[in-house]
């Protein structure tokens, strides 16, 4: 069986994390969210930022879905029953996105829409010295033309993801978290400069918040991360911060538990949705209740996966490859690192699993275009 365009069906991830804590009462949705999907165009092997009036030659090229489409995937890789709400084009791009996430990732599309005569937001981003520079275009999808169960009444779902927008309440939050579900929220650059805590209306929703350690210590008026984290777990039970290479710290306000982790060396190639990919992680390990270190290190480790494959969502990592690393560095010449014993509760995780990569079958990855035409 394929989807009308010849994509394969989904891969099912061959692990469920929260096979453990699954009851017959439960929702049948683990995480819910919502956004804008973009249809991502990739530039990376830049060796500095483009200067006005030349022209710039990439090594490097990959499309993929973007957007809230990053967040998705991530979480449908780690084996979580993911259902995204989105509006989608009816041009090529809307249509490669949502077959890309549907028939390809197996993310439950049924609360999402086509609007006919709307074209996809795009955006072009470019990846050069660790970092990255984006350029989008796109307009507001127009509201539904009836009544429909979006926004007024998401699913019920174990948890969901949001995006927490200065000065601005999303009233699917408070109605998502008052049928039950644990909210996760990150933050985006406040362009008014004004960082207001108490702007962050949502943030009372919220099980865990977790922003990088810039956001953090503006919102905080903090000059260090860890003072940041602390300060925010006054307002959150569980703060988390980001800190690039450096790892993340966590303080999770109700016990007053801390832990931080260091993050793992790797060569980048493309930073583009890692942040997604870390709350994706960090997600995965809450709901099937790990210890606190243990969520940082499994979000610290998908995320350094992910930034050595072109694109956001498809450079996402699933199980065979967070099975693959540790089958790696366990067989290392000398032994394993000591920096990388504490990954040591990946054994109990991974036993039981047939997690061949070959076997589960390639993941979709980037490329430079959208689709060939070739025979099957």
């Amino acid at each position: 069986m394929t989807s009308r365009n010849g994509h394969h069906p989904p891969l099912r991830a061959p692990l469920d994390p929260l096979r453990a804590v699954r009851a017959p009462q439960d929702p049948g949705c683990d995480v819910f969210l919502t956004g804008t999907v973009f249809l991502d165009i990739i530039f990376t092997g830049l060796d500095s930022a483009p200067v006005r009036g030349t022209e710039s030659w990439a090594r490097g090229m990959g499309s993929s879905p973007g957007g809230v489409a990053n967040m998705a995937t991530a979480l449908a890789r780690l084996g979580l029953r993911t259902s995204l709400a989105a509006a989608f084009g009816d041009d090529h791009y809307g249509e490669y996105c949502w077959d890309a996430l549907e028939q390809g990732e197996g993310i439950d599309l049924s609360m999402s829409r086509t609007i006919p005569g709307w074209h996809s937001p795009v955006t072009v981003s470019m990846a050069y010295e660790g970092e990255r520079t984006m350029v989008s275009h796109g307009h507001e999808a127009p509201p539904p033309a009836g009544p429909g169960p979006f926004p007024d009444c998401p699913p019920r779902a174990r948890a969901a993801v949001a995006s927490l927008e200065p000065g601005r309440r999303s009233e699917w939050i408070a109605s998502a978290a008052a049928r039950g579900a644990r909210i996760f929220a990150d933050v985006g650059w406040d362009d008014s400069g004004r960082w207001d805590l108490d702007g962050l209306h949502d943030l009372e929703h919220c099980e865990a918040f977790l922003p990088n350690a810039g956001e953090a210590m503006h919102y905080t008026r903090t000059e260090c991360p860890l003072a940041a984290a602390r300060a925010l777990a006054e307002r959150v039970p569980i703060a988390v911060v980001t800190m690039g290479a450096e790892g993340s710290y966590a303080v999770d306000g109700r016990t007053g538990e801390t832990a931080r982790v260091p993050g793992i060396a790797v060569a980048e190639l493309d930073p583009t949705g890692a942040g997604d990919v870390y709350v994706a992680g960090f997600l995965t390990g809450t709901l099937a209740g790990w210890p606190l270190a243990d969520r940082l290190a499994f979000a610290g480790l998908t995320a350094a996966l992910s930034v050595q494959e072109f694109g956001g969502s498809l450079s996402a990592p699933g199980w065979p490859e967070v099975a693959a690393w540790w089958r790696a560095v366990r067989e290392r010449a000398g032994g394993l690192p000591e920096e990388l014993r504490r990954y040591g509760f990946l054994d109990g995780l991974l036993a039981d699993s047939a997690l061949d990569a070959e076997a589960c079958g390639p993941r979709r990855r980037a490329v430079p275009t959208i689709g060939f035409r070739h025979s099957a």
